[in-house]
């Protein structure tokens, strides 16, 4: 299924199951977190597991998730890779909608039982 784009200056089609994909890869506070980070500049895994606090194999496995969607890239730097976003100002253009659709909701999404913290066990 496709939709048209609603940029009136656009012409493409926008195939409906691609744009779930998109949006299934940001729908987790991980890699959100991890976007918002290299949103700041090029990082590399051992830096977003120190500012994160996460494991080194739980970063690893989001930034592979992103990179194949994607969403960053990476380039090498010695021994390690520097991690980047591959389309940053269309990736926070998105970010930036996707708050202000939460502001003028009410983040009532918070509370929907099948996507909401309450449904998923998802923090804040």
């Amino acid at each position: 299924m496709t939709m048209p784009t609603l940029d009136a200056d656009e012409s493409v089609e926008v195939d409906l199951g691609t744009a779930a994909a998109l949006f299934r890869s940001l729908g987790d506070q991980t890699r959100l977190t991890i976007l918002r980070h290299l949103a700041l500049g090029e990082h590399k895994v051992v830096e977003l597991t120190a500012h994160l606090g996460l494991a080194q194999s739980t970063v690893s496995a989001h930034l592979a998730c992103l990179r194949d969607c994607g969403l960053v890239a990476s380039r090498p730097e010695g021994r390690a890779s520097l991690w980047s976003l591959a389309a940053p100002d269309e990736l926070l253009a998105v970010l930036a909608s996707a708050e202000t659709l939460l502001a003028a909701t009410g983040e009532a999404v918070d509370l929907c039982p099948t996507y909401g913290t309450a449904a998923t066990g998802a923090d804040r």
